[in-house]
């Protein structure tokens, strides 16, 4: 019985919407004014080396893609994604940071040390920079890279800057979130700024009031125009939306005036808008000649969170937690490049696996001293190949202990189940500590005015819980832990967890430092640390301890 039904809900979750015929241009999000360039450039010599193109959601739900199953349109994604190959098994990491972290350096968190929360806007914190990034390899075989859109890296030091870090161009923003027309963010009270930059600098000369869709897809679009399409580009498009604040153009509530819930509504049209600014991206490439040697991927960073109008139905659990809809990301690869286009990937695939792959098809080298978490999927992907990863660290945090019954009887003295931390090998996935808010939240908990959680599925465990199995292959949903049943599996992922523990690097999470306030830096949220400042400290004080000495000496005499 419970097979059948999620049997059904499987098939419910691959229902597909219309599409959006590439041949009829129209305006809206992101669309410059005019003809950028003209004409599209004559075919050259063939090309080996593909254009890649990585499209960033932030914040978009398992469930909202049209071919998933949503009442929100999204014609775009659909039509690229029956186009080429959607990843139905496919995991990113709960968070802003975690993810774009681990899409960067193809390295799980416990081996950057960014393996506890976000990194703050007032942390000295940044990605390590002994880790090389994804642009650096792929600049050193030629290829020119751009990033347009949100960091979220940590740039507390101008070293930590996108342009320091393999991007030739960088326009967005740093911070994890903002106004999406005045580009201002306040961590707290009294400690607001700019975030808008282009490079190094802040783009003050962009701040039109242009709503940040729109506005980052006008770059996209200046970008391509300007470049030569016979020589190799990464574009890493980093979109702000679906993120909170709740904000969006008012034609594009037109469809969704029926959705009583205020929040869903805004997500809807915010939805909208990331749609038809994707349809922009696309007809870029086909009008300035890069479509027929490019691959376009598209994630979202983490799971929907449904406070905020994002649904990840029929999986359990929302944005930042380690249940599959804090997990589990609406994932696609299009391009004329695929052998299988119009199929369905169910095999393995994490967000780490990027790197190696990306590097491989742009003829790069990965050196061998770099320990990669990440594994080159193209071939799984584009042939159907199997895949060569068979197991997921979600993550290891040791910070993170709220789990008061945790313990290490409860983890067999194999593993202190106080800790927050999932694992998935081959079917089996295993949690433990607090993995975070666990309700399943189905449609129609969006159908009032608010948020309401009457129509939510409560879980009910017995106190001091502490450790979770599930069979994801068989229950995807999470619904029947079998951790009881089956205390030799429980055993066995423990070890890994205990294994993969041993590598992990110091946990990186500083106190925020009272420098950073933007009333300090014009306004503008941007590097505040000097290194040059520091070494003059130093050397000050270092000469003062010599002038003491000297006194000293001479009173001795």
């Amino acid at each position: 019985m419970v097979a059948a039904v999620l049997a059904g809900l499987s098939l419910l979750s691959l229902l597909t919407c219309g599409y959006l015929a590439w041949g009829s241009r129209r305006g809206g999000a992101g669309e410059a004014p005019g003809n950028l360039l003209g004409e599209e450039p004559a075919a050259g010599a063939p090309r080996s080396q593909p254009h890649i193109i990585f499209i960033l959601a932030d914040d978009q739900g398992f469930r909202d893609v049209g071919y998933h199953g949503s009442e929100i349109r999204t014609p775009t994604l659909d039509k690229l994604a029956a186009e080429g190959v959607k990843l139905e098994n496919y995991y990113v990491q709960p968070m802003c940071t975690p993810s774009r972290s681990q899409l960067i350096t193809g390295k799980y968190q416990i081996h950057t040390g960014l393996q506890h929360s976000i990194i703050r806007p007032t942390q000295p914190n940044c990605l390590p920079l002994d880790n090389v990034t994804l642009p650096q390899k792929l600049k050193e075989v030629g290829y020119s890279t751009h990033m347009v859109g949100k960091w979220h890296l940590g740039f507390y030091r101008r070293e930590c800057m996108p342009t320091q870090r393999g991007f030739d161009s960088f326009f967005g923003s740093l911070l994890g979130s903002g106004d999406y027309y005045t580009h201002f963010k306040c961590d707290s009270p009294g400690i607001c700024g700019y975030d808008l930059y282009e490079n190094d600098n802040a783009a003050w000369d962009h701040d039109n009031g242009i709503y940040s869709t729109q506005m980052y897809t006008q770059k996209v679009q200046q970008i391509l125009a300007s470049h030569n399409p016979r020589k190799p580009i990464f574009l890493y498009i980093a979109y702000q939306a679906v993120h909170s604040p709740l904000q969006a153009p008012g034609r594009y509530f037109e469809h969704y005036r029926s959705i009583n819930n205020i929040n869903r509504r805004r997500y809807a049209a915010m939805l909208a808008c990331l749609d038809e600014a994707i349809n922009n991206v696309t007809l870029a490439l086909r009008k300035y000649g890069y479509y027929e040697n490019s691959i376009i991927i598209y994630s979202s960073d983490n799971g929907g969170q449904p406070m905020a109008g994002g649904s990840n139905w029929p999986l359990r659990g929302s944005k930042g937690t380690y249940w599959e809809g804090g997990i589990r990301a609406v994932g696609f690869v299009h391009s004329p490049l695929l052998k299988n286009k119009g199929s369905v990937c169910k095999e393995l695939v994490h967000i780490t696996d990027w790197f190696p792959t990306l590097i491989t098809l742009a003829e790069g080298q990965i050196d061998e001293d770099i320990q990669l978490d990440g594994y080159d999927v193209w071939e799984t992907i584009s042939e159907g190949r199997r895949s060569p990863r068979v197991d997921i660290l979600h993550n290891i945090d040791p910070i993170y202990t709220k789990a008061k019954n945790g313990s290490w009887a409860a983890g067999y003295g194999i593993w202190n189940t106080a800790i927050q931390s999932a694992i998935r090998v081959n079917h089996w996935k295993l949690l433990t500590g607090n993995p975070g808010y666990s309700d399943w939240v189905p449609p129609q908990a969006f159908s009032n005015a608010g948020p309401n959680r009457w129509h939510n599925e409560r879980v009910s465990w017995s106190a001091g819980k502490t450790v979770w199995l599930f069979n994801i292959t068989a229950d995807p949903y999470e619904r029947v832990d079998l951790s009881a049943r089956h205390p030799e599996v429980v055993k066995q992922l423990l070890r890994r967890l205990s294994q993969f523990n041993k590598t992990a690097v110091p946990v990186r999470y500083p106190p925020k430092d009272p420098r950073s306030n933007p009333k300090l830096n014009g306004g503008v949220w941007g590097p505040w640390f000097k290194e040059d400042e520091k070494k003059k400290k130093s050397d000050k004080s270092k000469g003062a301890n010599k002038q003491k000495k000297m006194k000293s000496k001479k009173k001795a005499n």
